[in-house]
């Protein structure tokens, strides 16, 4: 039963994010806007981490073969692919490492700062 009110907290917030994709005129994607109101509701405290834990966990745990359809996706759609297919490796590629560096060197910068509190006191 617990497990089915944490799913029904997260279905509900998803669907908050449906309401203010429908409502507000910026192009940004529901899963967004919803995606922004769990942190908030979180950070806030609306919501308790414990209400959506073991519920959030299934679902990271079942991501990877979620994307398996769109890898079918991709090789049916291999014809139209073809022909763009190393513009599209190198943007990948240079996107990827981009991010990386970026993650990690905001990861440095939080360990830092983490590591000049903890000095402090």
């Amino acid at each position: 039963m617990k497990l089915l009110y944490e799913f029904g907290v997260i279905m509900a917030v998803t669907f908050l994010g449906e309401i203010c994709h429908a409502v507000l005129p910026f192009p940004i994607p529901a899963s967004i806007y919803g995606l922004l109101l769990m942190l908030f509701a979180l950070c806030t405290k609306i919501i308790k981490l414990e209400q959506v834990k073991v519920a959030g966990d299934f679902l990271l745990d079942i991501m990877p073969p979620m994307f398996i359809p769109a890898g079918v996706g991709l090789l049916t759609a291999w014809p139209d692919l073809k022909p763009v297919l190393v513009p599209v490796l190198v943007i990948t590629v240079v996107v990827t490492v981009f991010v990386m560096v970026v993650t990690g060197r905001v990861s440095q910068r939080v360990i830092w700062m983490t590591k000049e509190k903890e000095e402090e006191k």
